[in-house]
């Protein structure tokens, strides 16, 4: 089984149901097959095949999820890429991840030619267009395929055979730490996340899910896509995060099912007009992306008397591999338990399983477990060991099973020869009633090898000496932070995640001016 055949048996027996709804329209099942196979021939008769690399450059629209099912359907392998990323980062992907087709909507049009004209390995682009009268001269000269060309027809198409271990998407990460590697999903590993996370979560037919995550972050295809679609719910499509619009959409359809980073939950939380009338009919509010600090998950709940599912995942998963359970009381703080078919253990620099409440590396195995990174064996070797993907988080685990990440390894701040994670340091931040936010990074100390940096966005002005008594409060002396910035915003990346290279370079051109 994989995804395409399991979402044409949704359209098949259920073609009357509503697969999803954007901007107040809906589409059934039914009319989501006829398009995904109309699209699908089309662009094998313009000859994108099996095994091509296509890129889609898309705000969340229908448009992804159409190009996203019909390269599936022919074997194409699909590379979403962020549409607000400059050229050069574009540039890329483009060229590491040997892009033969781009398809992206209208707004895009001028990335389309810049990347076009850069690479002769770009065969054409799908432009797919609201109303394309204003372009009806590329129309005529034919620099464009425009999609509602190549779907104006009922052509069907059925799905080309499909193993289970061929690739189906390339997801560049994030590239917090450099240049991003091209994360290659197989189709086993696609379905089989969708699967354990729909059964986790009891995903039926009924749910009414909520998609405001960025629609090329493997968080929200499967999550918000895969598991809704396999699983014949209801999608309300919002073409990007906004707290007046979310309450909109969640009582106006009466939504089951959010999934945000702790971020939309801080800024939900925040909106002062929004009712918690409106998520009156949320069965599941699941976070993931970040580590969701224990404040912003006690406001929302005590605001909206709704629990925050917390979990834990990374593109090179699929993402899921485990979660607070929803037929258990969550535990603050915690990632939860493994879902169905994936193991997680938390191991020492040997590989050895350390004691229960210990801190090693989080390692998992499991049928969602990535292929490897596009081009870079010896990447995919350090990643993968024995079967085990070592994902580069420090966690521990209680007696229960449940584990809780304690940070990146990459980010562990070593103080005089003390362990100092950053997430301890800004869990006590959070407390502070003036802060909003806060991002703790380590940074070269002559002495002590290196000291601790705290980066605050406030919600009214504090004083240094504030924040300082704050942490000697609830802090050993070696993880106070040196010195507080204080900040407008945190730079972050589209899913939310803080970046924080972003934050040390700013300390490193202070040092140096």
């Amino acid at each position: 089984m994989n995804l395409v055949k399991k979402v044409r048996e949704q359209s098949l027996n259920h073609p009357e149901k509503i697969a999803y709804i954007f901007e107040g329209r809906s589409t059934t099942y039914g009319e989501f097959e006829d398009k995904v196979s109309s699209l699908a021939f089309s662009m094998n008769q313009l000859g994108i095949q099996k095994g091509d690399h296509v890129a889609l450059i898309f705000q969340n629209c229908p448009h992804f999820l159409i190009a996203y099912y019909a390269l599936m359907r022919i074997g194409a392998v699909s590379i979403p890429i962020n549409p607000m990323y400059t050229l050069d980062e574009m540039s890329y992907i483009v060229d590491n991840g040997d892009v033969k087709w781009i398809i992206a909507g209208e707004d895009s049009i001028g990335r389309i030619n810049q990347l076009s004209n850069k690479f002769s390995q770009i065969k054409g682009s799908i432009l797919c267009d609201k109303d394309s009268s204003h372009l009806f001269h590329d129309r005529q000269e034919g620099k464009y395929h425009f999609y509602s060309d190549l779907i104006k027809h009922s052509y069907s198409m059925k799905p080309v055979s499909l193993e289970a271990d061929d690739i189906a998407i390339i997801l560049y990460t994030s590239g917090t730490t450099g240049h991003p590697k091209g994360v290659m999903l197989t189709h086993g590993n696609l379905y089989a996340n969708a699967r354990d996370v729909g059964d986790y979560f009891l995903f039926s037919e009924e749910d009414r899910v909520i998609a405001t995550l960025p629609f090329y972050h493997v968080f929200a295809l499967t999550v918000v896509l895969n598991v809704p679609l396999s699983t014949g719910a209801t999608i309300l499509i919002a073409p990007r995060f906004s707290p007046k619009y979310i309450f909109q959409l969640a009582k106006e359809y009466h939504a089951t099912v959010f999934a945000g980073v702790p971020t939309m939950y801080s800024f939900l939380h925040q909106y002062k007009e929004g009712e918690p009338s409106s998520f009156s009919s949320l069965r599941l509010a699941i976070s993931g992306g970040a580590p969701l600090p224990i404040k912003v998950l006690e406001n929302f709940e005590a605001r909206f008397n709704i629990p925050i599912f917390e979990g834990y995942g990374l593109s090179e998963a699929a993402p899921v591999t485990c979660f607070n359970s929803p037929t258990q009381k969550p535990k603050p703080g915690s990632i939860g338990t493994s879902i169905p078919n994936v193991i997680n253990k938390v191991v020492d620099d040997q590989g050895n399983d350390v004691a229960i409440g210990e801190v090693g590396e989080l390692i998992c195995k499991g049928p969602n477990v990535m292929k490897g990174y596009y081009k870079s064996p010896e990447e995919t070797d350090k990643a993968i060991r024995d079967g085990w993907l070592y994902t580069g988080d420090l966690a521990r685990q209680d007696e229960e099973g449940y584990i809780y990440i304690v940070d990146r390894k990459k980010d562990l701040i070593i103080v005089g020869g003390y362990n100092v994670y950053p997430r301890e340091v800004e869990e006590v931040l959070y407390t502070h009633p003036k802060v909003l936010e806060a991002a703790v990074v380590g940074f070269s100390n002559e002495d002590y090898g290196e000291e601790v940096h705290a980066f605050i966005v406030l919600k009214e002005e504090a004083y240094y000496d504030e924040l300082l008594q704050h942490c000697e409060k609830h802090l050993a002396t070696y993880k106070i932070p040196e010195a507080f910035h204080i900040i407008q915003s945190l730079p972050k990346n589209s899913t939310g995640k803080i970046l924080k290279r972003h934050l040390k370079e700013r300390i490193e051109r202070k040092v140096t001016e």
